[in-house]
């Protein structure tokens, strides 16, 4: 039996990974400084051996590899034991990479809409019956873990443009070789690791240059910088658009061949992944039509655009969005699919949305919404030691907007925007503080 140690088990794709591995029959243990939900339960549930806090004596010669989460440090204890045991060090991208050697790899990447396009091609996959491995960065309704490792000849790969590990300062996405692809769009992130647009704009040209040979991707016909990317590559690539639907309160409803297909799906842009999606899907056996009915039922992937009440004359989403793009997307599909007001809110919570340079980037993000608020708990600069920002900045960075720094006012704004039945979007990568909100 191969032994393996996870360092920083506590991530939302490691913690899955280290639950997978032991289902494969390996003899697992990790460690992190600190593991929260939904990680703790899962790995209590799987009883895994894991442990809170650094201690090299954990790390043994038995130990068949190392694998090394990007939460960790350079100068980890655990992480330098292994290095002088001579033990394989791995990164989690590094890890799928060579599992998937011998696979066709299907990889989806870009700034926006990964996570639910990759779920919708293994929802799709799954209801046809295919065996496939996958990795996503999010659970997904109708699969117990967001990685799956066996002998399957497939795999399907959320390709995160973010680094690899600390020592591997690289995209993880570099690592895959795709033989099909997608690149949803290009929209500036990450600006911790990525200080200049050019320097985001790069890592994707050389995600491009990785493709196996023979391999092709599909890229979005609207997004200036993939146009200009796919102009320049020998890759054979294929722009896609969004497909021919119009909208009802369910969803968007799909017309293909003069024939009417029924989607859960809001939102041009979901129903621009959902083009992608198809579209690879077709070099894996399953015609357009058969899609379309397979994606009838899809849900989406867990707080990406999830409904979360759904009365006659009321809706309210909670969505990950976090970037400008995704703000400026999800706001106009709600703004645009239901009447009534909205009220959107955005907690200003990941590195760049909290970075100054990069807050005039949401300039009129959520211009859709007829009330726009941002949230920000001050005590997070702090946490994460970054400049404080003062709200009379971020509101000029914004425009139009509200700027909310206490929770119970916002948990108050909110709960009197539901009574009064206007729709709510609520985008944030956290939890608003915790904030407790009354929505029935």
């Amino acid at each position: 039996m191969k032994r393996v140690h996870l360092i920083a088990v506590g991530g939302a794709i490691m913690h899955n990974l280290a639950i997978a591995l032991k289902q494969k029959g390996y003899k697992v243990t990790g460690s992190d400084d600190a593991i929260y939900d939904p990680a703790k339960t899962n790995l209590e549930k799987a009883a895994l051996e894991t442990y809170i806090g650094w201690d090299a004596t954990r790390i043994t010669a038995d130990i068949d590899f190392v694998i090394l989460g990007m939460h960790a440090r350079k100068d980890n204890i655990e992480l330098l034991e292994a290095v002088r045991l001579g033990l394989k060090v791995m990164s989690f991208p590094e890890f799928i990479a060579a599992e998937s050697k011998d696979k066709t790899r299907v990889v989806v990447a870009g700034s926006h809409g990964k996570t639910s396009t990759t779920a919708m091609i293994m929802h799709v996959l799954r209801k046809n019956g295919l065996e496939f491995d996958y990795l996503v960065g999010s659970s997904i309704d109708g699969f117990d873990l967001s990685v799956k490792i066996s002998d399957a000849p497939l795999i399907i790969i959320e390709g995160d443009e973010y680094l690899t590990s600390p020592l591997d300062l690289r995209s993880k996405f570099l690592w895959y070789n795709p033989h099909y692809s997608i690149i949803t769009g290009i929209a500036y992130d990450h600006i911790n690791v990525f200080p200049t647009f050019d320097l985001y704009i790069d890592t994707f040209r050389q995600y491009i240059a990785t493709h196996s040979a023979g391999a092709k991707y599909y890229w979005y016909k609207g997004d200036v910088e993939l146009a200009k990317l796919s102009s320049e590559t020998d890759v054979l690539n294929e722009a896609y658009d969004t497909p021919v639907f119009t909208n009802s309160r369910d969803g968007a409803v799909i017309d293909l061949d003069g024939n009417s297909y029924e989607t859960l799906l809001v939102g041009k842009h979901n129903l621009q992944n959902m083009q992608a999606a198809l579209l690879i899907c077709s070099h894996l056996g399953i015609s357009p039509k058969g899609f379309l009915e397979a994606i009838a039922d899809f849900t989406g992937a867990g707080r990406r655009m999830e409904k979360i009440v759904d009365l006659p004359n009321q809706v309210v989403f909670r969505d990950f969005a976090h970037s400008p793009s995704k703000l400026e997307a999800t706001t106009k599909a709600v703004a645009e699919t239901y009447e009534g007001n909205v009220l959107a809110v955005f907690e200003l919570h990941t590195f760049s949305s909290l970075t100054k340079d990069f807050l005039p980037l949401y300039r009129d993000a959520m211009s859709s919404a007829d009330r726009r608020i941002v949230f920000y708990n001050d005590a997070v600069f702090a946490h994460k030691k970054m400049e404080y920002l003062d709200a009379e900045y971020v509101k000029e960075c914004f425009g139009d907007v509200e700027i909310i720094n206490d929770m119970q006012v916002l948990e108050s704004i909110v709960n009197t925007s539901f009574v009064a039945g206007d729709n709510i979007l609520l985008m944030s990568s956290g939890t608003f503080n915790k904030a407790e909100f009354t929505l029935s």
